[in-house]
């Protein structure tokens, strides 16, 4: 598939971003070539790897494997979500994850890598795609595994991935996933029940996507992830993706509209630079008001969440806390603007200090 560039935050797509209630908007640019790493090889020149279950990477004798790779601390991925891309129609300066890479590479993490899969699919077609850049990274690096961080529906690709490969991912870092789903979806659903109107949706989506992101595909689909996201569509992701014993799990989750998360949002063993949001309340972004809307329910005990996904459902693994943030602030959307009026949270500081927190782990 021929990669392409495109344009910036139409308004068509900015509707159907909070419609669709997953990433909200998607931009990463690319970094698979950023690397300054040896390359382990065996004789014949092909890349050196353990076990495998699904790859174009071969399996070497156990003689030597090991020490052939390299170890911890490992590449950091950071997986986007729905709506993401790698170079929104060739802007070439719009990050996903605003400004995060440059923020880790300042703090001497130059192994950063920000792939880019089809901004409107399911997460069994997403999860091969990411699965694709992350043997190639392996192969570029010369490292055993990777660090996984992602956002939002780039969660459950990743879990796709540590399911098909777990000998490549050491672990996985969830932000804002929906693991549970999310209400919101269900609604879409069945708001528009007719499968010819979300075929004709699904047409125009392609019809636009194709000249501005570079991963979509001619099975670009709306209501492909829309449908993981419902209560029988996770249900059915849930049952065939177990986690993997030899990965490591963690999880973030935001809440915003003002809610706190109380006990909810404070394991005890949190690590420090999610303790200090304790108290910091984030007001919700209008864009995403009418899902927030759904997932809240009860407005006189409102359940907590980002505007797009719940706290519930957010946690996975070892959960670590909540950000005070929505599903944009999570990743410095829209371009880099505060979070705010009286909300201090820093998502650069929160990836940096993310990042090092995984460091401490020994990944």
């Amino acid at each position: 598939m021929r990669r392409r560039s495109l344009p910036r935050w139409p308004s068509l797509a900015a509707a159907l971003a909070c419609a669709a209630c997953d990433g909200g908007i998607g931009f990463a640019d690319t970094g698979t070539r950023a690397s300054d790493a040896p390359i382990a090889t065996d004789d014949a020149g092909t890349p050196r790897d353990a076990h495998t279950r699904d790859s174009t990477i071969p399996v070497v004798p156990d003689g030597g494997r090991d020490a052939a790779r390299l170890g911890a601390p490992y590449p950091i991925v950071m997986a986007h979500g729905f709506f993401g891309f790698e170079d929104f129609a060739g802007a070439g300066f719009i990050d996903y994850f605003w400004g995060v890479r440059s923020e880790l590479a300042a703090h001497g993490e130059s192994r950063v890598f920000t792939p880019a899969v089809d901004p409107f699919n399911d997460s069994e077609t997403r999860g091969r795609e990411l699965l694709a850049h992350i043997e190639e990274i392996v192969a570029e690096t010369g490292y055993a595994r990777v660090n996984i961080i992602a956002h939002s529906q780039g969660g459950l690709d990743a879990r796709v991935v540590a399911n098909l490969r777990p000998d490549l991912v050491a672990s996985i870092t969830t932000v804002a996933t929906p693991h549970e789903g999310t209400p919101a979806a269900d609604v879409i659903l069945r708001i528009v029940s007719d499968e010819r109107l979300r075929d004709l949706i699904d047409a125009l989506v392609r019809v636009i996507a194709s000249p501005l992101y570079d991963a979509a595909g001619e099975e670009t689909s709306v209501f492909a992830p829309l449908r993981l996201f419902s209560r029988d569509g996770i249900a059915a992701f849930e049952a065939m993706h177990p986690d993997e014993p030899t990965v490591q799990y963690f999880s973030v989750a935001g809440r915003s509209d003002r809610t706190v998360g109380r006990s909810l949002c404070r394991p005890a063993d949190r690590p420090d630079f999610l303790r200090r949001y304790d108290d910091v309340t984030d007001p919700l972004e209008p864009l995403l008001a009418v899902p927030g809307a759904i997932i809240s329910g009860d407005a006189f005990d409102p359940t907590p969440n980002d505007g797009l996904v719940s706290v519930a459902s957010a946690r996975h693994g070892r959960f670590l806390g909540c950000i005070p943030a929505d599903h944009l602030d999570e990743i410095g959307q829209l371009f880099g603007d505060s979070p705010g009026l009286f909300n201090d949270f820093d998502h650069l500081a929160f990836y940096r200090d993310l990042v090092a927190f995984l460091r401490e782990q020994g990944l």
